[in-house]
């Protein structure tokens, strides 16, 4: 393994420890800090690979994706939480924590199972304490988790030079 890709790892890892262990002993604390820390973390592994601006526009789609729904289903019972309010679909702590965790595993830490399995897990881990807090069902958590994870899958290269760049092959690729 590269030295780079080594120490990408270990500081995953260390900023994953220091989460849970001075994140405090509330639960829901320690998965509000995960769902900072996750797309924090992927967006510094996006830096050193020269993606920011990719991961950035990913995370503006994921926000308009989460609070559209949230809005556009209104009064539903779809959207109805578990403590009575409303706004619950999809939770955008759990969309925000698969952005995270989705683009780490992908592109940060792919070759280490260990350092993939604790992301993964911290990521679970924001559901869990959705859950426990009553302030989403299941459903919503679920909800959540897909929309994090197709977001990050889904859109890819959004940058403008991108998109000329996938025009321009196209354009080219019609002349020949």
């Amino acid at each position: 393994m590269k030295i780079a890709v080594i120490w990408k790892a270990r500081a995953v890892m260390a900023v994953l420890i220091l989460v849970f262990a001075f994140g405090g002993r509330d639960v829901e604390k320690i998965g509000d800090d995960l769902q900072i820390a996750l797309p924090v973390l992927a967006l510094g592994c996006a830096l050193t690979n020269g993606q920011a601006v990719d991961f950035l526009a990913r995370y503006a789609v994921q926000l308009a994706v989460v609070h559209g729904s949230k809005r556009g289903l209104g009064e539903a019972a779809l959207n109805q939480r578990p403590s009575g309010k409303s706004k619950g679909m999809p939770s955008g702590h759990m969309a925000t924590a698969a952005l995270g965790a989705s683009n780490l595993v992908y592109e940060c830490v792919a070759q280490n199972p260990w350092v993939k399995g604790a992301v993964i897990l911290s990521a679970g881990f924001v559901g869990g304490t959705r859950l426990e807090a009553d302030a989403h069902d299941i459903w919503q958590v679920m909800a959540g988790v897909l929309v994090g994870w197709l977001v990050d899958r889904a859109f890819r290269k959004l940058t403008l030079r991108a998109m000329f760049a996938r025009l321009k092959s196209k354009f080219r690729q019609r002349a020949a």
